[in-house]
C-alpha cells in the first residue's frame, strides 16, 4: 500500500518515513530536484523510501503517475505551492481530502480575512484585493487608514509583504510591489500590532485541538523577516484554553474541518487577530520540534488524515519532551555562499545545538528581506521555550554565514522579497 507525498517541506521527510512504516505504508516522493531534500534523504537508509522525479508543476503528468502507482491509498501536498495542485489531484482520483473550494479559500489571504471579518472574528476585512494602485490607494486611505499591510494573497515565506506607516512608504510600495511576480493578487489589510505566533492545530470532523503555541520573533520594522521560533510557547491554562477556542472558531468559519493547521496570529492588546491560515504543519524546524516538544510522531497524524482516518493525535495523551527553539541563519550581504563558519564550536555550546543546511556552498542568495534567504538553521533544547531560545540564540551567534558579492553583469540581482 501507497501514500504518495507531492514535494514537501524542507524537513520532515524522515518522520514521514518512520509514520508510514508505523502503519504498514509505503511512502512515494514525487518531486521536481531530489537535492532539494538532500539533508533528509542522505540521513534515510537506502530504500526507505521510493523517490520518482517529475515535473510537479505538470497536473496531468502527476495524475498519470499517481495512477500508475500500485496500491495508492493517499497523497499528502504540505506545501503553500502544491497545496491546490494536490486538492485536484485527490478530487480526481477519488482519495480522501479536504474540499478543494475550502483549500482555494485558505490560500487567498484576502478571501480568509473577509470571511472571518462576516463571522465577527477579526476586526478588520480586506482592502480591494486585484484592485490597481491608485485604487488600492484610495480605498486603503479610506477605508483602514494607516499604518497598513500591502501584501500577495497567495505569498508564502514572509515574500511580498510591506509595513506602509505613511502615504511616502505607501506610495513606494505600490511602485515596488507594480514590478514584483505575485503568486496571486495585491491587496491591504489593517496592521494589528504585538507579539507574532502561530499555533499548530490538528483538527478532524470540525474539532481542533491545539497541539502547541509557536512563538515568532521577526526582525525590526518595517519587514517582517523570520528569524527565531521556540516551541511550546507557555501560556497560562485559562488563556490556553481561550486560544484553542477561538482557533476552532477561526478554522470551522473557513470550513477548514480536518488535517493540521498552522495558523499565524497577534496577540494585540484587544485580543488575538489572525495573520494567516496556512493549510499544513509548520514550516522550517516547526514539525521537528513539535515531534520532540510533544513526544509524538505527529507526522503519523499525516498518513492517517491522508488515508481518511481519525488521527490517533486527535486524542492521544502526549509524554512531552524538551522544548525547542531555532534561529535562521542569514548572511551579512547577498551574494553566492561560500561558508558557514563556526559549526564546530557548536558541540561545546548547552541545549544540543544542531546545524541544519538549507542551502549549499556556491548558491546564490539574492533575497535577504524574507525567508528565501536564510542558509542554514540553528536548532537547541532546554526545559522550556524561554531557555531554549537563550541556548539557540548563542549558539547562533557563534556560527557565521558568509557570501562573495556576485560576479559580471549578468549576476542576480538583490532585492527586498
Amino acid at each position: 500500500m501507497s501514500v504518495v507525498c507531492l514535494e514537501s517541506l524542507t524537513f520532515g521527510l524522515r518522520h514521514l518515513v518512520s509514520a508510514a512504516d508505523a502503519l504498514g505504508e509505503r511512502l512515494l516522493l514525487l518531486t521536481r530536484d531530489p537535492s532539494y531534500y538532500a539533508y533528509e534523504l542522505e540521513r534515510l537508509p537506502d530504500g526507505a523510501l521510493d523517490v520518482v522525479t517529475t515535473d510537479t508543476f505538470d497536473t496531468e503528468g502527476v495524475a498519470d503517475v499517481l495512477r500508475g502507482t500500485p496500491g495508492l491509498r493517499g497523497l499528502i501536498s504540505s506545501t503553500d505551492t502544491w497545496t491546490l495542485v494536490g486538492a485536484q489531484l485527490t478530487e480526481r482520483l477519488g482519495l480522501p481530502g479536504l474540499d478543494p473550494a475550502v483549500l482555494r479559500l485558505a490560500r487567498d489571504k484576502a478571501a480568509v480575512r473577509d470571511r472571518l471579518y462576516e463571522a465577527g472574528l477579526t476586526r478588520g476585512r480586506a482592502v480591494d484585493p486585484g484592485a490597481s494602485p491608485a485604487e488600492l490607494r484610495e480605498s486603503l486611505l479610506k477605508e483602514a487608514g494607516l499604518p497598513a499591510v500591502v501584501k500577495d494573497t497567495a505569498g508564502t515565506g514572509s515574500q511580498n509583504v510591506w509595513l506602509v506607516r505613511d502615504e511616502t512608504e505607501l506610495d513606494a510600495v505600490l511602485a515596488e510591489a507594480a514590478g514584483r511576480s505575485l503568486m496571486g493578487r495585491l491587496f491591504a489589510e489593517p496592521y494589528f500590532g504585538g507579539p507574532v505566533y502561530s499555533a499548530e492545530t490538528l483538527s478532524w470532523q470540525g474539532r481542533t485541538r491545539l497541539l502547541g503555541v509557536s512563538s515568532r520573533l521577526m526582525s525590526p520594522e518595517p519587514r517582517f523577516r523570520e528569524e527565531i521560533t521556540a516551541f511550546p510557547v507557555g501560556f497560562p491554562d485559562e488563556q490556553r484554553v481561550s486560544l484553542e477556542r477561538w482557533l476552532g472558531d477561526v478554522l470551522a468559519a473557513i470550513g477548514y474541518t480536518d488535517r493540521f493547521a498552522h495558523v499565524e496570529f497577534v496577540l494585540t492588546a484587544a485580543g488575538p487577530e489572525v495573520v494567516e491560515v496556512n493549510p499544513r504543519i509548520g514550516g522550517a524546524l516547526v514539525g521537528e520540534g513539535m515531534c520532540r516538544a510533544l513526544g509524538y510522531n505527529v507526522y503519523e497524524a499525516m498518513i492517517e488524515a491522508a488515508l481518511g482516518r481519525r488521527p490517533r493525535l486527535m486524542d492521544a495523551a502526549l509524554p512531552g519532551g524538551p522544548a525547542v527553539a531555532f534561529v535562521l541563519s542569514y548572511p551579512d550581504a547577498p551574494g553566492v555562499l561560500t561558508e558557514v563558519g563556526g559549526l564546530d564550536r557548536l558541540a561545546g555550546l548547552p541545549g544540543a545545538p544542531a546545524w541544519y543546511p538549507v542551502k549549499r556552498v556556491g548558491d546564490p542568495v539574492e533575497h535577504l528581506s524574507d525567508s528565501r534567504g536564510y542558509a542554514g538553521i540553528v536548532y537547541a533544547e532546554a526545559e522550556t521555550a524561554e531557555l531554549a531560545t537563550h541556548r539557540a540564540v548563542a549558539a547562533a551567534n557563534a556560527v557565521r554565514v558568509r557570501t562573495e558579492p556576485f560576479a559580471g553583469p549578468s549576476a542576480p540581482q538583490a532585492s527586498g522579497g
